[in-house]
């Protein structure tokens, strides 16, 4: 696979019971990943709680999983906002941590036109030499890449492709069949990998491989490979994660449902809080029907 295509795992950010950074958990985190099979990492995104994170934590955490990547898997380090200075800054700050490419989220809230975004975005690709994966989640930011303005962004020599979170799957049909074939298009739902793979998709970047990097791996490598019988099968086994995890705000059910694994401590930083009672019965139940945590008690 090419770099960043398969799956990559939107990797949640350990914090110790003092609400501090756990480096070594973010280390562990990593390495767990890399020999289950991970196709890349993605640190420093929106589930990894990126905002709540000061400048210094960032760089260091992309450092820790560039020490354990070892290249032996890309680094797709998040960096994006709605400053567009800042944001120049911050995918210089990790270039020079060892990011192997910038992962950048749209502008948010101030809802810039088609021709705000492609100045933005060209700003950033002319200001670094890392290849760029747009981020369109428009649920989150209020501010969507249409298919017209993403032709025009894929045209920006160093802008790589796009994490496609819109949910709108007629919004995808065109964008896979309007970007050129060099340029990468990956799912940002974990339900909808599958699905846009069929139509052209090159994989998908993750939430819940943070707890099965094994079988989502397995199942862009499925897809990729054009098995999409043995791909249903493994997409409806894993359909009610993929389902649990957004039961609350990401990251809230993923590091619930880790801390329940034993990967990490369910700490969060506020506005993040832990999931409801009923929400937390779910989560365990269905990481039991899983077979993922027989230990959890009924």
């Amino acid at each position: 696979m090419r770099p960043f295509t398969g799956c990559g795992t939107a990797l949640v950010t350990p914090f110790r019971r003092d609400g501090s950074l756990d480096e070594a958990g973010v280390s562990r985190l990593a390495k767990r990943q890399i020999d289950a099979g991970i196709h890349f990492l993605v640190p420093c995104g929106t589930t990894g709680e990126s905002p709540t994170l000061t400048e210094e934590e960032r760089v260091r955490v992309v450092e820790l999983v560039v020490e354990q990547a070892k290249g032996r898997v890309p680094v797709l380090a998040g960096a994006g906002g709605y400053n567009t200075h800042e944001v120049i800054q911050a995918a210089k700050r990790m270039r020079r941590a060892g990011a192997d490419g910038i992962l950048s989220v749209t502008p948010y809230y101030n809802k810039p036109t088609p021709d705000g975004l492609v100045a933005h975005y060209r700003a950033i690709a002319e200001a670094i030499e890392l290849p760029i994966i747009l981020y369109n989640v428009p649920g989150r930011t209020g501010c969507n890449i249409d298919p017209a303005t993403l032709v025009r962004l894929a045209s920006i020599p160093n802008i790589a492709g796009v994490k496609e979170a819109s949910g709108n799957m007629m919004q995808m049909c065109e964008i896979c069949a309007s970007v050129p074939d060099t340029f990468t298009v990956l799912s940002g739902d974990d339900a909808l990998t599958l699905p846009l793979m069929a139509i052209g998709g090159r994989g998908i970047i993750s939430v819940a491989s943070n707890e099965i990097p094994g079988e989502m791996s397995r199942l862009a490598e499925l897809g990729s490979h054009g098995d999409f019988a043995s791909a249903r099968q493994l997409h409806q086994r894993l359909m009610p994660l993929l389902q649990v995890n957004f039961i609350e705000s990401n990251p809230i059910p993923v590091k619930s449902a880790m801390a329940m694994l034993g990967l990490l401590d369910e700490i969060y930083r506020l506005p993040m809080v832990p999931p409801r009672p009923a929400s937390r019965e779910r989560i365990a139940t269905v990481l039991r029907s899983l077979g993922l945590a027989a230990a959890i008690p009924a």
